[in-house]
């Protein structure tokens, strides 16, 4: 194994003490075989820690993030009726396991209420829908108008499965194989699987919009409320939300999973209004489509950042 090349993250961190925490992170998710990337901010104080925080990486379903919040911006200014209804025929819509993605027949839903599947239950053919309202190219310009130079939208959802079906046939083992054995190759033989190509995204840049959001710096104080309000229904609670699940805590977020990525971004504010925003993206380097270990690994990581960052 001499000619394995060792990975050194590039640590983040305002003092000793939360350089440490980045470090015992980074530490609990190599001993797990995962590689990938972790931020977390306080908000009001500006503290952080986190390591490799400017590594792009395929988003998977957190694309549908800055995607709400395109939309919901045209909502907000007028530009898009949230009550047009819209139908999705599961015959040429998105490949998903929730929501519309699922049905077996056609369905009209309101684009409000595509917004609220496709945060709520990451709907793929909900999130698709509204690429055929706003297309790609037009999210992605309004990032670029914003300023959110690390994030980028490039496909549709659908075309995620396109290119694995494309590299793998219908077999999803095979595509998952082929994922894990690229990563540690340096290559890209499922091309949304390539930042270059894909919808993707760096921890540092999601960090950075979620704070705007929350602080109303971005988009229209409308659009951010909602968007806001939607990300707090998300059905999903495995990751960065296992460890933070209490009566006295909010938690508002987005996973991404797909192949071997599995991710979350999301801000955890508490009753006194304390605000930390937390990205992790994490590549799994074993063929396996459950890891609840890597799921916990991400909890813990979200609770032991967020007890660090804690004012």
């Amino acid at each position: 194994m001499s000619g394995a090349v060792v990975h050194h993250p590039v640590y983040t961190g305002d003092d000793t003490a939360l350089l440490d925490v980045a470090e015992a992170i980074a530490a609990d998710w190599a001993a797990l075989g995962v590689r990938g990337s972790f931020l977390a901010r306080n908000l009001d104080t500006g503290q952080q820690l986190g390591f490799d925080i400017d590594e792009s990486t395929p988003l998977a379903s957190v694309a549908k993030v800055p995607l709400a919040l395109v939309v919901l911006e045209r909502i907000a200014t007028g530009d898009l009726d949230p009550a047009l209804p819209v139908t999705v025929d599961p015959g040429t819509s998105s490949v998903g396991p929730t929501g519309l993605a699922a049905f077996r027949h056609p369905a009209t839903v309101a684009v409000a209420d595509l917004v609220l599947l496709m945060l709520s239950v990451s709907d793929n053919a909900a999130a698709d829908a509204l690429l055929g309202l706003v297309p790609v190219a037009d999210v992605d310009a309004r990032l670029r108008a914003w300023g959110c130079d690390g994030i980028r939208l490039r496909h549709r959802m659908n075309h995620l499965y396109e290119c694995a079906a494309g590299a793998a046939g219908n077999d999803f083992s095979l595509a998952l194989e082929l994922a894990v054995r690229d990563a540690r190759a340096g290559r890209h033989t499922i091309e949304t699987l390539d930042p270059a190509h894909a919808n993707a995204g760096s921890a540092a840049a999601l960090v950075a919009l979620l704070g705007r959001v929350w602080c109303d710096e971005i988009a229209t104080p409308p659009a951010t409320a909602e968007l806001r309000r939607l990300m707090g229904l998300q059905v999903f609670t495995q990751r960065l939300a296992s460890e933070l699940r209490t009566d006295s805590l909010r938690w508002s977020g987005k996973t991404g999973t797909f192949l071997h990525l599995r991710h979350e971004i999301g801000v955890v504010e508490t009753e006194s209004g304390e605000r930390v925003a937390m990205a992790a993206l994490t590549r799994s380097g074993r063929r396996a489509g459950l890891a609840p270990d890597i799921d916990l690994a991400i909890g813990v990581a979200g609770r032991e950042a967020f007890e660090a960052l804690r004012g």
